[in-house]
């Protein structure tokens, strides 16, 4: 009942914020466009923390080895000119490679750390990103749209998607009812994902890893291999976290390379906190509801201090509301588990 309060309670904040944009007279059809846009762009990457989660590992802070697993695979379709379906296939296939990989490191690492995976993973994720910047730097692609112009070596940090698979995804089956924009193709995208999640943890597997998540030590004299489920959701996880990051970057038009990864988890970590999760368990729905609260808040807060207030403080604004949803999150899991 206390999760649901506090989902009602963010609920009630983001229809407060449409009535004044309303009265503002903004054009609410043009803030419904770009809400339904953030929530596809930022879904997966949602989604994507909830097989550690129900695993008992807590919250993936790591993030961004899952999104630096799409940023390779998106790299080396571009490199090998790619183009439309065939481009986001291919980064797709590359990335499913690359994050099996990374992933079963990074959930043996993890294994060492037990009780501390989520302060782990928080270093994890920030090592990576700075050691993949020698990776941009030295790996041979030979595109030369990819490369800095001058010397015509290492990646540059923004690459255009332009000729290769930009919008794929969003324009495939776009739909304009009275100006209200229905991306179906980013919807079908997601919902597959999600629909793979929830049957997933139908499977004996995905029973196996809830259990984990709710007892250890039962599973563990019942001859459960721990570390294996855990290992098995961090890849999950990883996976699923490179697919979003190739969801949000052909809506978003370019790849963004080097530390643009840095601070991605919170936003998806505080998503999942105000749909309800807590340390223990999480469902799909929580999930989606979290990430559609937490981005359009953080859609509709700046423009509307842009009109109340004085245009140089709305940006400020909209980062004391936007930080303040998040330390709301946190202390509310928080407490939901020392409850528990």
């Amino acid at each position: 009942m206390h999760k649901r309060i506090s989902q009602i309670i963010i609920f009630i904040f983001l229809i407060v914020l449409v009535i004044i944009a309303y009265f503002l007279n903004m054009d609410i059809k043009r803030f419904f466009n770009e809400s339904i846009s953030k929530f596809l762009m930022n879904g997966l990457l949602v989604i994507s923390l909830i097989p550690m989660i129900n695993a008992g590992i807590g919250i993936n802070f790591g993030l961004p080895v899952g999104i630096i697993s799409g940023l390779i695979g998106m790299c080396v379709s571009i490199n090998m000119k790619f183009t439309g379906v065939w481009g986001f296939i291919v980064a797709l296939f590359f990335t499913t490679i690359i994050g099996w990989i990374l992933g079963e490191i990074y959930g043996r690492i993890l294994n060492y750390s037990k009780g501390r995976e989520e302060i782990t993973g928080t270093f994890i994720g920030f090592s990576f990103v700075f050691l993949m910047n020698f990776f941009w730097t030295l790996i041979p692609f030979k595109n030369r749209g990819m490369l800095y112009p001058i010397g015509g070596k290492g990646l540059r940090p923004k690459i255009s998607l332009n000729n290769y698979f930009d919008s794929i995804l969003d324009n495939f089956l776009l739909e304009n009812i009275g100006g209200y924009k229905i991306p179906i193709g980013s919807i079908l995208f997601y919902t597959l994902i999600c629909v793979f999640i929830y049957l997933f943890f139908k499977t004996s597997k995905g029973k196996t890893m809830l259990a984990v998540g709710e007892n250890e030590k039962f599973c563990k004299g019942a001859g459960i291999d721990i570390k294996g489920v855990k290992i098995e959701a961090v890849i999950i996880s990883t996976i699923i976290a490179g697919y979003g990051i190739c969801v949000y970057s052909q809506s978003y038009g370019f790849v963004e390379l080097y530390n643009a990864p840095m601070m991605m988890a919170f936003p998806a970590a505080s998503a999942i906190l105000i749909g309800g999760a807590n340390s223990k368990r999480v469902y799909i729905l929580e999930a989606i509801i979290g990430t559609y609260l937490f981005h359009t808040i953080y859609l509709l807060s700046s423009p509307i201090a842009n009109e109340i207030l004085l245009p140089e403080v709305s940006e400020i604004f909209r980062m004391i509301v936007s930080n303040s949803i998040i330390l709301y999150a946190l202390l509310k899991t928080r407490r939901v588990k020392n409850e528990s």
